[in-house]
């Protein structure tokens, strides 16, 4: 008899099979269950060495013995009158069967129900352990998962393609980005860069990555040509590059392609949920993606300041966008990010109508319709309940949803850390605008934001250095000189705001920050003449760069000329700006900041009635509970209105509540001393202990600040 035949007598063939079936599915529920009841890791190790010893004498016990009625007993001495080796073969065959049915229904829930969970939860972890991790001030030590993407180059013929070369850089970034096991800088820090510079070594250090990819882009007609390659940034090697020449149609598998092999070459896990996403293709059509690649363009040209006209980049992005969608009406990705565009727009007054803001919420809308798990789709609802409602908790459910598919998008941090910054929540919002940093680590906005949640938390010493760190990247950076100036004003160090707003340069004043401040500058230090200069040529309205707040120049100009002692000229002023303002009202009647305005002008005129009324409904419209930026403002407003009409009780009980909240960039020690807005309330001895007692606690803040 041959060897195989006798092996197959003894059923050692079938017993190699049923242990190694059944060694199997050992091993897979183990390491499903050990872990839920956190068995240490050498456990199921040791379980998986135990059955790997283990097979060789289970074979060798098949050869050998044979299961009899009587037992166990020595092949050798078994008659083959005796043998029930046949049925015993018929058993076991039985049992095999048993385990592969197990062993399949085990695979298909492992497969279908737990790794979709597994997956999720990973995420959440990923997400959850970034978000926990210690904030950096300055970009950390690169790791071998970390990647820039530099802007593409752009080699067609049409430098008006310009476009293409960087929506294609910003694709690839967007899919890399999802890979939660990569950290990922973004777009706004590599804007800066060549597409090719010299010295990797130091672009690497200063963005915190370990690696760059590099890229050109040469568009025409109807195909592209891409080249593409990952480089490591100390030892500048190649580590992978690729040429692709592709059909417009096929340019989302470039994309793909190319994070897929960069999330290779750097190892990086690739959870399911995230290789689906990197390949998805968004849209059928060509030219809608065409469209996309130009809406992408001008909305990054208008949110990162680098459009000379912000409204026209604004408009050239929602045309692009409206071309997308009507080549591709079901385009869910070219609807949200119109939503944002949107929202964008409303939220910082290029264009407050309020069908701007409603189209916000109608394609983010849409865009869910059509594809619900689309994380932009997510950040579109969160930014319209945001900017357009101040529904902070809707907005941060839907960031969340849309965070754990998007692990290293800094502008969604960033809404984050906005959204804790008006519920009050300032030191989770100083923390996340840190974080922030650390993703975007050459862009001078997130160390300006950080400035100012500071500022609100009279941490002012904090905040200078915060903003010093912004005008370190960016010198001509006027939101960190403007929020400089301010924790420097508030800190009554008038000389230092005088440096920082002397170096803004001549003529770069976005919305009229720069001037507002000036003007708040000269009226702590009571230099009328001052205050009146450095209006003197500005428009008819001016945005407060602290809080978004609309001022009309001509109420300025009262407050300085009534400093000055100039009645008459300080009451046509106020009366110029009464029209102005009565004339938002009727077009805004619920908007709080053209009330509080309103009342402040009121009150000037002597109107106190009217005042004290328009003052209350403002603080109502918007409390501090509602925003902690504005609303605080408001209730300021409100003081400032009750010590100049002479309900001196109130505007102490006020200015009390205000030093007690995080109103920092309305009122401080400092600020109380000098401001002439207060002087009706100087005689009153409440209003010195109020002082002195703000100094005290700005004096152990300051102490604290020093010691950390």
């Amino acid at each position: 008899m041959s060897l195989f035949a006798e092996l197959k007598r003894r059923n050692v063939i079938r017993m190699a099979g049923l242990y190694l079936v059944g060694a199997w599915l050992l091993t897979q529920v183990a390491s499903t269950v050990l872990p839920a009841f956190e068995v240490p890791a050498w456990a199921l190790r040791g379980l998986i060495i135990v059955l790997v010893l283990g097979f060789v004498p289970a074979l060798i016990f098949a050869w050998v013995f044979e299961l009899t009625p009587q037992g166990l007993k020595r092949d050798a001495k078994v008659k083959p009158e005796e043998s029930i080796a046949p049925q015993t073969a018929r058993r076991m065959d039985r049992t095999i069967i048993a385990v592969l049915i197990c062993a399949l229904v085990y695979f298909s829930v492992d497969k279908f129900v737990l790794a979709p969970r597994r997956a999720a939860v990973e995420i959440a972890t990923a997400v959850s352990s970034t978000q926990q991790r210690a904030p950096a001030q300055t970009a950390p030590g690169p790791n071998g998962k970390s990647i820039a993407v530099l802007p593409f180059e752009n080699l067609s013929d049409d430098k008006a393609n310009a476009y293409f070369a960087s929506g294609m850089q910003d694709e690839i970034l967007t899919r890399l980005a999802g890979i939660h096991d990569l950290k990922v800088i973004s777009r706004t820090s590599t804007t800066k860069y060549a597409s090719h510079p010299e010295d990797l070594r130091t672009v690497g250090q200063q963005l915190g990555v370990a690696t760059v990819l590099e890229g050109s882009v040469q568009k025409a007609g109807e195909s592209a040509h891409i080249n593409v390659q990952l480089i490591d940034a100390q030892s500048d090697s190649h580590l992978w590059a690729e040429s692709y020449d592709r059909d417009m149609k096929d340019l989302f598998g470039v994309e793909r392609d190319v994070a897929e092999k960069v999330a290779d070459v750097l190892k990086a896990t690739l959870l399911p949920a995230e290789a689906a996403r990197i390949s998805d293709v968004p849209t059928q059509s060509s030219e809608a993606h065409d469209y996309l690649l130009k809406g992408d363009y001008y909305a990054n040209q208008f949110s990162i300041g680098l459009a000379k006209d912000p409204a026209d980049a604004a408009r050239r992005a929602e045309e692009s966008y409206d071309a997308a969608i009507a080549a591709d009406p079901v385009f869910a990705l070219a609807y949200a990010k119109r939503s944002i565009l949107k929202a964008n727009i409303y939220w910082y007054a290029v264009d407050t109508r309020a069908q701007t803001i409603d189209g916000a919420r109608t394609d983010a809308v849409r865009a869910l319709a059509l594809q619900p798990d689309l994380p932009e789709a997510h950040v579109a609802m969160g930014f319209f309940h945001y900017w357009g409602q101040r529904d902070y908790a809707a907005a941060l459910s839907e960031f969340a949803i849309a965070g754990s598919s998007l692990p290293n998008d800094a502008k969604l941090k960033e809404g984050l850390a906005a959204v804790h910054r008006r519920q009050g929540k300032l030191e989770l919002s100083a923390t996340e605008f840190e974080r922030m940093e650390v993703l975007d680590p050459r862009d001078p906005g997130p160390p300006g934001e950080l400035g100012l949640s500071l500022i609100l938390l009279r941490r002012y010493a904090e905040a200078v250095a915060a903003c010093k760190r912004g005008l370190a990247l960016a010198p001509d950076n006027p939101y960190a000189s403007i929020y400089q100036a301010a924790a420097l004003q508030m800190s009554g160090d008038l000389a230092g705001a005088d440096r920082v707003l002397a170096a803004i340069p001549a003529g770069y004043d976005p919305t009229g920050s720069t001037t507002l401040q000036r003007f708040n500058r000269s009226m702590l230090a009571r230099d009328a003449d001052a205050a009146l200069a450095a209006i003197a040529q500005a428009p008819a309205w001016l945005l407060d760069g602290l809080y978004l707040d609309p001022f009309p120049v001509a109420m300025l100009r009262g407050q300085a000329l009534a400093l000055k002692g100039e009645t008459a000229g300080a009451r046509a002023a106020f009366a110029e700006a009464q029209q102005e303002l009565e004339a938002r009202a009727r077009e805004q009647p619920d908007q709080a900041h053209v009330q509080a305005n309103l009342a402040v002008v009121l009150a000037a005129l002597g109107q106190h009635e009217g005042a004290l009324k328009l003052a209350r409904r403002a603080a109502a419209l918007l409390t501090p509970e509602q925003d902690a930026v504005v609303g605080t403002a408001h209730l300021a407003r409100l003081a400032q209105v009750e010590a100049q009409v002479g309900d001196i009780d109130s505007a102490l009980k006020h200015i009390e509540q205000l030093l007690a909240l995080p109103a920092g960039h309305v009122v401080s020690a400092a600020s109380l001393r000098s401001d002439p807005t207060w002087d009706r309330l100087r005689k009153d001895p409440r209003f010195d202990k109020l002082i002195a007692h703000a100094e005290a606690a700005a004096n152990s803040k300051s102490h604290a600040e020093a010691k950390s």
